[in-house]
């Protein structure tokens, strides 16, 4: 059920359809992937871009790479309206790898995906959904 979270109902979750979702991710640039490793959760910030409808992020050598590659993984952005009183946050979970091939890894290359940290960050990563779900909900104290 789809319901509008802007209505006067607090407590209405509205279920955002994959067009609301991919939106979402294509207006952000920062969010957080998760994985296990050595049978623990790990949570990590990335940047990040959509590329058709996979997510791409980069990253260097060292736990976040060894966590991610060809893993299956979660990615969540969310995002706050304070004029509207509104959140919402998208779920992407799928397998991520990492991009090795010469005309995938020159295409990566070539896309707007800036780190944040100011270090080499040589390995691009594409997480290819298995689902992609959303939701909105009125959020007035937040802020």
């Amino acid at each position: 059920m789809t319901v509008n979270a802007s209505s006067g109902d607090p407590f209405v979750v509205e279920v955002l359809d994959p067009a609301s979702c991919w939106a979402m991710l294509r207006a952000n640039r920062v969010g957080r992937i998760a994985a296990c490793m050595d049978g623990h959760p790990e949570i990590f910030p990335v940047t990040y871009v959509v590329d058709d409808e996979s997510i791409v992020f980069r990253t260097a050598a060292g736990t976040k790479l060894a966590a991610t590659r060809d893993a299956e993984v979660a990615f969540e952005v969310d995002s706050y309206d304070a004029a509207e009183g509104s959140a919402a946050s998208v779920i992407v979970a799928g397998t991520s790898r990492e991009i090795v091939d010469g005309d995938e890894w020159d295409h990566a290359v070539e896309l707007p995906l800036f780190p944040w940290l100011v270090a080499p960050m040589a390995h691009f990563l594409r997480l290819t959904p298995g689902s992609v779900s959303g939701r909105r909900f009125r959020a007035p104290y937040a802020g």
